[in-house]
């Protein structure tokens, strides 16, 4: 057996490398890059072996470990999980800064290769700077944190454990039902071990979509149950992106006349301007979706995990519908009593067209969802007017980038109050023009997911829309944005403070308390006002700080002519979102008080619990 001699770092990357891709006919890299902090953890072992196929694998610098996992997830969930990328940091900090983002990705089953630095494995030096010292057990470390956020773990103390390990990491990453985070911890001395590896190991690999069909008795159960519907309803989650399943969506509600809901993960299944496309559903969604899901006899959801937000914390959606869930993954197909469909999109909904021949929903439903249709896409119309005011709302805002958009441009946020309102008014013909990262809901992923999403589709203009909250827990990537030449165009709204929450604090009963900045505990004058704009210029961008809607527009404009990222901010209003359409939010509120507001938010809260038992 021919065999090469190669430290375990080495293997690991010559491996890395010789994994392919083909996406439209065409042999691509399977990993497009990796992201690399490196410290003494990893640097003499892992920064050693990626310096020789820096042009096969680029190696991309970051300014915070977090960050650069959040745009290697923004990256392949932009690609449909198609190609990803590779994150290592040093052990201690380094490292730990990822697992957030790994339980990002694993929320989001969004694959990421993951390759913390550990300790040593021979413990000779033990204790080294950053190792932490579990009394109890000492094979422990750090890097045991990223065990419940990974969809697959293992620590390499052998050089040739690789040989088992690492087609298993593959798997799952390429898996369309196991996707999301793997993990190796890599102890930095065996990194650097060496080991005659055999060289059929390293031969090049090509990975096709693995498409499961439907078994035939849930599918024959799934279509007499739909056959027996008059008032159904779609909603369409992200799973129809991964699956490449729009087209075949499309041919199945345009076929039966079906009214279709999207889920943030679903947004752009379908063009927002479909004849079935209602809008989005859920806590933040579209009056019109909503209206129909309380009153459907049916549900069918394609490629959803059917999270709170999606179903009104099981509140919203007719308890006497029935649900037919059509998912690769039978853990999501069998929640909510589903009728379980356990199958891939693309081969699935076509089986859905043949199968439902000769059968249509009540003319009177049909009439009703395009009447819901026009008068939401009316409401969005008004929400999204430019008022003239000096104070805009979000709304407002997210009405000015979205008209300044291309119809291939993308927008990207993840939390706080501008998810609710992109959801509902972002419209998008582009399947890909909609990036939300709202599973995990994670403050800080809006720049760096923004980059991930530009290096990912570098043709598109990429808005990052971001609040004054995020942008201060996470930054820095700007900065990197600039050094490697990936423009974004950054809209920071400031409402001084965590606006969202402020108001979900005030709906509860509560007092305006720790939310706003000037309801924090702070010095006599107040917490400072930060200037956005020359903070994001001290980084490297472009940037400007604009007082109404109409100069946002023009500042867009000067934005989109830019070479380099730029960043705009202006001063928002923190009391005001577009209430139309919502449902209830399951957040509990205290059953005792010295509030009168508590005790009235309290008996609001019951009345949609004992809704919420109905679809139990």
């Amino acid at each position: 057996m021919n065999t090469v001699r190669l430290t375990m770092a080495q293997a690991v990357i010559r491996y890395l490398t010789a994994q392919k891709v083909e996406i439209d006919g065409e042999i691509k890299p399977l990993f497009a890059g990796c992201w690399a902090i490196f410290g003494h953890g990893n640097v003499a072992g892992l920064g050693e072996a990626l310096y020789h196929v820096r042009d096969q694998l680029p190696t991309y610098r970051a300014h915070n470990e977090q960050g650069m996992a959040h745009a290697a997830i923004a990256y392949t969930k932009t690609l449909d999980r198609r190609q990803m990328m590779a994150c290592t940091a040093s052990a201690g900090p380094g490292s730990t800064n990822m697992v957030t983002a790994a339980a990002v990705a694993h929320v989001n089953r969004l694959p990421v290769l993951f390759l913390p630095g550990d300790t040593f494995a021979t413990r000779l030096p033990d204790p080294v700077l950053q190792q932490i010292e579990t009394f109890h057990d000492h094979t422990l470390t750090t890097n045991d944190c990223f065990k419940p956020v990974s969809r697959f773990f293992d620590r390499i103390t052998r050089p040739e454990q690789l040989l088992t390990s690492l087609p298993q990491a593959i798997r799952v990453l390429t898996d369309p039902v196991e996707c999301g985070p793997v993990t190796l911890a890599m102890p930095q001395d065996v990194q650097t071990m060496a080991y005659d590896y055999p060289s059929h190991f390293f031969a090049e690999k090509i990975h096709r979509p693995r498409r499961q069909n439907a078994d035939r008795g849930e599918l024959t159960r799934a279509i007499e149950l739909i056959k027996q519907a008059k008032r159904p309803l779609v909603i369409a989650g992200g799973g129809v992106h991964y699956a490449e399943a729009r087209e075949a969506l499309d041919a199945l509600v345009s076929t039966y006349h079906l009214p279709v809901s999207e889920t943030q993960a679903g947004k752009g299944a379908l063009p927002w301007d479909h004849e079935q496309n209602m809008g989005t559903i859920g806590v933040t969604g579209a009056f019109s979706t909503n209206t129909l899901a309380a009153e459907a006899d049916l549900i069918v959801a394609v490629g959803t995990r059917l999270g709170d937000f999606a179903s009104g914390s099981r509140a919203m959606i007719n308890p006497e519908a029935k649900l037919v869930c059509l998912n690769v993954a039978s853990f999501d197909a069998v929640k909510h009593k589903a009728q379980p469909l356990v199958g891939d999109a693309l081969l699935t909904l076509p089986e859905l067209v043949d199968g439902l021949a000769g059968w249509q929903p009540d003319e009177g439903w049909v009439a009703q969802a395009a009447k819901l249709r026009n008068d939401w896409n009316k409401t969005v119309d008004i929400a999204t007017t430019n008022r003239g005011t000096d104070l805009p709302t979000d709304a407002e805002v997210v009405g000015a980038v979205n008209r300044a958009a291309g119809e291939r441009d993308i927008v990207v946020c993840a939390a706080g109050g501008l998810p609710g309102e992109l959801q509902k008014l972002w419209r998008t013909r582009y399947a890909r023009g909609y990036h939300m990262e709202y599973g995990y809901s994670c403050m800080g992923y809006e720049l760096a997911g923004g980059l991930g999403t530009k290096m990912a589709k570098p043709d598109a203009e990429v808005f990052v829309m971001v609040g004054d909250g995020s942008y201060l827990m996470l930054n820095s990537e700007i900065a990197t944005s600039v050094m490697l030449g990936h423009k974004i165009v950054a809209v920071v709204l400031d409402n001084r403070g965590y606006g969202c929450i402020h108001r979900l604090q005030q709906a509860c009963g509560g007092p305006g308390f720790n939310n706003l900045l000037d309801d924090c505990l702070s010095v006599e004058g107040g917490a400072p006002k930060t200037d956005f704009a020359a903070h994001a210029a001290a980084l490297g961008a472009r940037s400007e700080k604009v007082g109404n809607i109409r100069e946002l527009e023009a500042a867009l404009e000067r934005a989109k002519a830019s070479s380099i990222s730029y960043v705009i901010t202006l001063d928002t209003d923190p009391l005001v979102d577009t209430e139309d359409g919502g449902s209830w939010w399951d957040v509990a509120v205290a059953e005792v008080s010295e509030r009168s507001e508590v005790e009235e938010a309290r008996r609001r809260y019951e009345s949609y619990k004992a809704r919420q038992w109905k679809n139990q």
